[in-house]
């Protein structure tokens, strides 16, 4: 297997190849996270695109190598809180409580999962899923969120609190 900062090397110098290889190594944790941030498959899936042609375009701009995957998990973060942001806008406009959640066959999340996460508010599903899905420390999610890393430390455990209370 070849190393991935070799890839990121390959990468920015045009390699659509390498790119592809780089992506298909994150692609799950990718989605995982912005699914369950965003609640919505669809929105998921636009959210990833558009953060992985984003990192395509600035590709050239990442200084190290080594950092690729958190490089990709903040653009993508950034592109969940735009959405989340335009969800709470038009929240004010229409109620979005009866928004089904829609069961996947094919996909290895559980629906009782997905309505637990339901419970969390949109930043302590962006916690939740930086540190579950990414595989992120709270301070490395404190650094990502631009949040203290105390605050996301007592959100994180909050909030797996409440992931428990609701899967019990």
């Amino acid at each position: 297997m070849t190393n991935l900062q070799d890839l990121v090397s390959a990468a920015k110098q045009g390699d659509k190849t390498a790119f592809s290889q780089l992506y298909q190594e994150i692609y799950k944790d990718l989605y995982k996270f912005a699914f369950y941030c965003l609640k919505n498959e669809t929105d998921a899936e636009d959210a990833v695109s558009e953060a992985v042609l984003d990192a395509w375009q600035s590709l050239r701009k990442l200084r190290r190598d080594d950092s690729f995957r958190a490089w990709m998990f903040k653009i993508l973060s950034a592109k969940c809180k735009r959405k989340m942001k335009y969800y709470a806008a038009r929240r004010e406009e229409a109620d979005l409580s009866e928004v089904e959640i829609p069961v996947f066959q094919d996909r290895d999340d559980s629906l009782e999962l997905r309505r637990a996460m339901d419970t969390l508010t949109d930043e302590e599903r962006m916690i939740i899923s930086l540190i579950i899905f990414g595989g992120y420390d709270s301070g490395e999610g404190a650094d990502m969120l631009r949040l203290n890393r105390n605050t996301v430390r007592s959100k994180h455990s909050r909030a797996l609190a409440k992931l428990r209370q609701a899967l019990a």
